[in-house]
């Protein structure tokens, strides 16, 4: 029988946490797709691994005995996937979006001149998955920007501090400001990342600089062309300032915004990992150069 990684990833989850929500903010995935991944493992398998209650998710029989050879199996799995990798000599890198990785393709280019042996890959990631890539074992090590769902299962060096602005309507009263004040932006209706995200949504809703005043979601979005559309179509949004560099839009215009903290961008690997020297020179030389680190 052939049962998909993610199902065992999604089930080893539910099973640490004992509650679909708390996995689904673990995993950065809605708590329906989450519920419906766990009976797709149980139908493939033909067992019932979860009593379900208003109380949360208790494993069975059959659900403890999984649970105490999934992990195991997982990290032989993820283990053999970076196996693979060093023997292909293929560096996987995640982002999130072009401001924080600028720098990067300049210090590809030159690795790959002192390393042809090896190929760098960059992966972009949209803003449901925070940790580009990571949490789901799809790269060696990601430019992020903190805080991201899950952190603390990471090594993480801080690269560089930017400051955060706003998107507005080209149409909106506040457009032709020269500066904001976050407290003029508190009645706005903000595009917003999922809840699944978690510490990430709220930072990018600036949560704990509003002196206790509620957020009003007016949209939730994934990806850039997403959230630019939002914003045009009356939403406001907190973005970092190269956002002016790399994402534009007729209807949307930025503004520095003062009362907010800035974004904070770092480089993180998995804790634990078989250090490659080509990997650790890669990665030294990014923080290096973007940093500021």
């Amino acid at each position: 029988m052939d049962v998909d990684t993610r199902l065992l990833r999604y089930f080893a989850a539910v099973a640490e946490e004992g509650t679909l929500t708390g996995a689904a903010r673990k995993l950065f995935v809605s708590q329906p797709a989450l519920s419906k991944q766990v009976r797709h493992l149980e139908d493939d398998l033909g067992v019932r691994l979860f009593v379900r209650s208003r109380a949360g998710m208790t494993l069975t029989e059959a659900g403890r005995e999984l649970a105490s050879r999934v992990p195991a199996l997982l990290d032989d799995w993820d283990e053999a996937v970076r196996a693979a990798g060093r023997a292909a000599r293929v560096l996987r890198l995640g982002f999130l979006d072009a401001g924080a990785v600028e720098a990067v393709p300049e210090i590809v280019a030159e690795f790959r001149h002192t390393r042809p042996e090896w190929r760098v890959e960059l992966r972009q990631f949209d803003w449901s998955e925070p940790s580009a890539g990571l949490a789901r074992g799809e790269v060696d090590a990601a430019v992020v920007r903190l805080p991201f769902p899950g952190q603390e299962r990471f090594g993480v060096v801080e690269l560089f501090v930017e400051e955060r602005g706003v998107l507005l309507p080209a149409r909106h009263p506040l457009a032709n400001s020269e500066t904001v004040e976050f407290r003029e932006l508190w009645e706005e209706p903000f595009a917003a990342a999922g809840p699944e995200t978690g510490p990430w949504r709220e930072h990018w809703l600036a949560v704990d600089e509003r002196d206790g005043h509620p957020v009003r979601v007016g949209a939730v979005t994934r990806r850039p062309d997403e959230w630019l559309g939002a914003v045009a179509g009356g939403c406001v949004a907190l973005a970092p300032a190269s956002v002016a560099r790399f994402y534009t839009h007729p209807g949307v215009v930025f503004r520095p915004v003062h009362g907010v903290s800035p974004s904070r961008v770092g480089l993180a690997r998995p804790r634990g990992r078989t250090h490659v020297a080509a990997l650790d020179d890669f990665l030294e030389d990014v923080a290096r150069r973007l940093g500021r680190g």
